[in-house]
């Protein structure tokens, strides 16, 4: 296999419940990574956005190292103090 798109496919092929497992990494790293990305950009310290979020550092720290899944209601604190939006939106069935 030469590349990402080639090893998703085999394993979904393969062991379809592992394909499922990658595809929810890959969303929720998208979420997290978004978040970082935010975070830098307003030039905030991860103990910073805590304290706006009126949450521990550690669990800043957490999310971020992918140590933890955040529950929504953390993650919709930590959304709005960096200005972000979470949205839901269909999705084509393959």
């Amino acid at each position: 296999m030469s590349d990402w798109k080639e090893y998703k496919k085999h394993v979904r092929e393969t062991s379809p419940e592992i394909g499922k497992d990658i595809d929810e990494i890959e969303e929720v790293s998208a979420i997290v990574g978004a978040m970082i990305k935010q975070r830098h950009d307003l030039d905030l310290s991860q103990r910073e956005l805590a304290e706006l979020c009126g949450i521990p550092h550690s669990s800043v720290a957490r999310i971020e190292a992918a140590r933890t899944t955040p529950n929504l209601s953390t993650l919709l604190k930590i959304f709005r103090q960096l200005g972000l939006r979470l949205s839901v939106e269909p999705v084509a069935k393959p």
